[in-house]
């Protein structure tokens, strides 16, 4: 009589975490500490990288009117109490405002590309983590591999049976690196659209907190040009007193 199929199927060799741990070794253990840092980097960009983060509510609102008042102390002091991108663009663009909107403009546009670049460089250490796992678990794998054929060695013409266990432990590393890689890159990918739509809406809205502003700098100038228009000119006016 043949064996039970229950029997086979509890006879099979069977992987767990314990096994693959075991099997995995000192990279294995490597890809595995990168598997945390990866899951709390995400967790922490989770959280900071939001619209609530980058542009907590009411800030806008509340130094729109500031700035349109012509409460420039009030306004930096909004943005100090409040840190975040939208923040640190407008406060920017506060410390040129008695140069003109054209100043101001240059200043949010340089803030806003320097906050843009922090994000950036803050979300790469997934894109090192996505790079770096599959690299190590090919090393792991390139090495058990070795291992495995070593018993060529040993034994002039080995069994597959003999190799196969060496060469399933030399493909846990490619697995473990594989399973951290796919998600570290894929939350990157994630995280950076989610600031290129966040920063360009947050250099919008820093704009729309100057309207006024820009209105009144505008409105200014007009009225500048205008006195001078309709000011004579010195040599006009010389002839004139000489003809009175």
């Amino acid at each position: 009589m043949g064996t039970p199929p229950d029997a086979q199927e509890s006879a099979a060799p069977r992987l767990d975490l314990r096994e693959l741990a075991r099997a995995g070794g000192l990279i294995g253990a490597v890809i595995a500490g990168l598997s945390v840092a990866m899951v709390a980097l995400i967790v922490e960009h989770f959280f900071s990288i939001r619209r609530r983060a980058l542009m907590p509510v009411g800030l806008a609102d509340a130094l729109h009117r500031q700035i349109s008042a012509g409460r420039f102390n009030e306004a930096r002091q909004q943005c100090k109490s409040r840190p975040s991108f939208l923040a640190h663009v407008v406060e920017a663009g506060l410390a040129e405002a008695d140069l003109g909107y054209d100043a101001v403009e240059k200043a949010m546009e340089d803030a806003a590309t320097e906050q843009a670049a922090r994000l950036f460089r803050k979300i790469e250490y997934l894109q090192v983590i996505g790079t770096l796992a599959p690299m190590l678990g090919l090393l792991g794998t390139v090495w058990g591999m070795i291992l495995a054929f070593l018993e060529f060695e040993s034994k002039a013409n080995p069994q597959v049976s003999e190799l196969a266990p060496g060469i399933y432990r030399a493909l846990v590393t490619t697995l473990m690196g594989l399973g951290v890689a796919v998600p570290a890159l894929a939350a990157y990918a994630i995280f950076r659209n989610r600031i290129d739509e966040l920063a360009a809406e947050a250099t919008l809205t820093a704009e729309q907190v100057f309207a006024e502003y820009k209105r009144a700098v505008a409105q200014r100038r007009i009225v500048r040009r205008a006195a001078e228009t309709a000011r004579p000119a010195p040599a006009e006016a010389s002839r004139s007193k000489e003809r009175t």
